[in-house]
């Protein structure tokens, strides 16, 4: 299983490198769709296959892990909008930065959920500790919803700065060129360390929370990529209205915080799977239907209160400070004030 699931993964990922993303293109949001479409269907095929070969419990297993995933996914969105403006990254080459971010969190993850599953193998108790960081970081997330992160003093982007030579504006979809007989970072560069770095710290959040589902790490790792590789085709289709889920956040906040307190009552109550799966389904559809609908309210009186380019601007960036109330530099400065609308340096 987990070869023919590797091989097919692979499969995926060179069509993907070798067709969709041979030349550089702006995702329209029709096709962004018809990708969520398609990676959702492909995703409840294998679920049916999980449900007809492992059973109506892997099935749910893989159900939950999978909308567990996917949903903690949206996390990953926020900051990458927050990410790409910042740093005016052209919308042309906005795909490439995340096929290749998308194939880096792959690996991470796999890393993470061998680790994981062996820990909890050898000690039981560690999943105490999962829960107990869950929480945590729940609550950590719902008092960031509305903190805009100091980008300039991020400490990736001062370390990068500090230890790599990099160009004033993009060169195409280029990671490095030479000038000089010297090799040079490009901006988009960083944007993808900054992109890999986000996504490995959101994983400690999302694989323990798959963890309090299931310990089998072949669900526990299908659930995540099948996430993962619908994270792509998810940005580009939410990215134009952003500003309309400002509420998600809260529901995902509390997601991890409810798998959080189930991992900790697991030996005094084990709660169902059916029922994990319904609770979640109920928080992260709850807060969309809350946020559109607040959001209409909004736009129908004095308009969305700071727009889609305010909203993509708030949330929680590792490695970045809140701004404090006095202000600092503007997050759209810095990077994004080198570099013009087509992507060159001025």
């Amino acid at each position: 299983m987990w070869a023919g699931f590797a091989v097919f993964v692979g499969v995926l990922l060179a069509f993907d490198l070798g067709v969709f993303s041979k030349k550089s293109h702006v995702i329209s949001g029709r096709e962004a769709l018809m990708r969520c479409a398609a990676y959702s269907t492909l995703a409840m095929i294998f679920a049916a296959g999980v449900f007809h070969f492992q059973g109506s419990q892997k099935g749910l297993e893989f159900l939950t892990g999978y909308l567990i995933e996917y949903s903690l996914s949206v996390d990953n969105i926020f900051v990458i909008a927050l990410i790409f403006t910042h740093f005016a990254v052209p919308p042309q080459y906005q795909h490439r930065v995340l096929f290749w971010g998308i194939l880096g969190a792959l690996v991470m993850r796999g890393v993470l959920i061998v680790a994981g599953t062996a820990l909890i193998q050898e000690f039981h108790w560690i999943i105490y500790i999962f829960g107990a960081f869950l929480i945590f970081s729940g609550i950590k997330m719902l008092m960031s919803v509305d903190d805009e992160p100091d980008m300039e003093n991020n400490r990736i982007v001062k370390f990068m700065r500090s230890r790599f030579r990099m160009t004033d504006g993009y060169e195409g979809q280029k990671f490095f060129v030479m000038r000089d007989g010297v090799r040079m970072m490009t901006p988009l560069f960083l944007v993808l360390i900054l992109i890999e770095f986000t996504d490995l710290v959101f994983a400690v959040d999302s694989i323990p929370a798959v963890f309090s589902v299931t310990t089998d790490p072949f669900i526990v790792w299908t659930s995540n990529v099948f996430a993962i590789l619908g994270l792509r085709a998810l940005y580009f289709a939410l990215a134009s209205v952003i500003h309309r889920f400002h509420y998600l956040k809260y529901g995902l906040s509390l997601v991890l915080v409810v798998v959080g307190a189930k991992m900790l009552m697991i030996d005094i109550y084990k709660m169902p799977t059916a029922v994990a799966l319904g609770i979640t389904a109920f928080l992260v559809g709850g807060s969309i239907v809350f946020s559109m609908l607040k959001t209409r309210a909004d736009a129908a009186t004095d308009g969305a209160p700071d727009g889609a380019d305010g909203e993509a601007r708030r949330w929680w960036v590792p490695g970045s400070p809140a701004k404090g109330a006095g202000g600092s530099t503007p997050a759209s400065s810095g990077e994004a004030a080198a570099v013009s609308s087509d992507g060159k340096g001025q």
